[in-house]
């Protein structure tokens, strides 16, 4: 389980004495105590009771920390010019300060808090909220059939699902939306709309500025610049935070259905492999779209479809 130092990471070992000693090396010492690269422990001051050093690194596993204060101080004992007293001792602040437990209280910790992060995680994945995206959904010129559909099927996938609202087309309101929702401890967020060639279209952006290695297969593609076509083409984004998974879908409606398939498979209330989610959606999509009559490659026509719109079905 990663800890956060929250920037405390100093540590001053008492009762050595030193001569003639490579702090250097006595560096290395302690990163191989605490399982870290040399590169990652530095002395930073040498004081006649103390030494203090600086653990470059802004989270540490807790079995790097606990109980380690014995290896930490064994490990310098081997140091050439370095002689450990009977009574040293290393102390720190903040999480740092779990070092200084004895062997027992250490495992005792571990297997408390290894449960407890189990449950946590377990509870985060079951955690689903589904937003939908665009102003002719907001408007309510059109009905949200997707967020309904997304959510049922999430219910019966074993999820607690809750409806994240409507989303304006706006890639910085997007991305905002989706890090609340992670912040909440959501586990699955899923969009619907804007994943189309617009210049109104930010979803996918939005998956991608949280994680940059998301996989964005793309469904079809356009000649860009030509129609309303600022960007190259349709693709979906399956992008992921921490355990939490992100899933950018298409607006129309028997997308989404079809899409439904996949997430059957692989939203399971458990950890996501968002490339091959990705991959099988992109793959059921592309064989639904070969057999419709597709213009984008050269002007849009009122009949085409939008992916960057929601949900078509017209509200009386």
């Amino acid at each position: 389980m990663q800890l956060n130092l929250l920037e405390k990471t100093e540590l001053r070992i008492f009762g050595l004495v030193l001569a003639n000693t490579n702090l250097s090396l006595a560096a290395e010492k302690v990163a191989e105590a605490l399982a870290l690269p040399p590169a990652s422990v530095l002395v930073v001051d040498v004081r006649p009771d103390h030494i203090c050093l600086d653990i470059l690194e802004k989270s540490l596993d807790l079995r790097q920390i606990a109980g380690k204060e014995r290896a930490i101080l064994d490990g310098l004992a081997t140091v050439p010019g370095l002689t450990v007293t009977a009574d040293a001792y290393v102390d720190s602040s903040g999480i740092m300060g779990l070092i200084a437990f004895d062997e027992q209280q250490a495992s005792e910790l571990i297997t408390r808090t290894e449960h407890l992060a189990t449950e946590i995680e377990q509870a985060v994945l079951r955690r689903a909220i589904v937003f939908a995206t665009g102003f002719e959904v907001k408007q309510r010129m059109i009905e949200d059939t997707n967020s309904p559909f997304l959510m049922r099927l999430l219910t019966e996938q074993g999820y607690s699902v809750e409806f994240g609202g409507i989303l304006d087309d706006d890639a910085v309101v997007i991305r905002r939306k989706i890090d609340d929702a992670l912040d909440r401890g959501f586990g699955l967020i899923i969009t619907t709309g804007g994943v189309g060639a617009e210049d109104k279209d930010f979803s996918v952006e939005a998956t991608t500025a949280i994680d940059p290695a998301a996989a964005t297969p793309w469904i079809v593609k356009f000649q860009q610049g030509t129609g309303r076509h600022v960007k190259a083409g349709v693709r979906i984004g399956v992008g992921q935070c921490g355990i939490a998974t992100i899933i950018n879908l298409p607006g129309p409606h028997d997308e989404v259905v079809a899409s439904s398939a996949a997430l059957r498979r692989h939203c399971r209330t458990g950890r996501i492999d968002k490339v091959a989610l990705a991959d099988e959606i992109a793959q059921i999509l592309r064989q639904k779209l070969s057999g419709k009559h597709w213009q984008h490659h050269t002007h849009q026509t009122s009949g085409e479809e939008d992916h960057g719109k929601n949900h078509h079905r017209a509200t009386s």
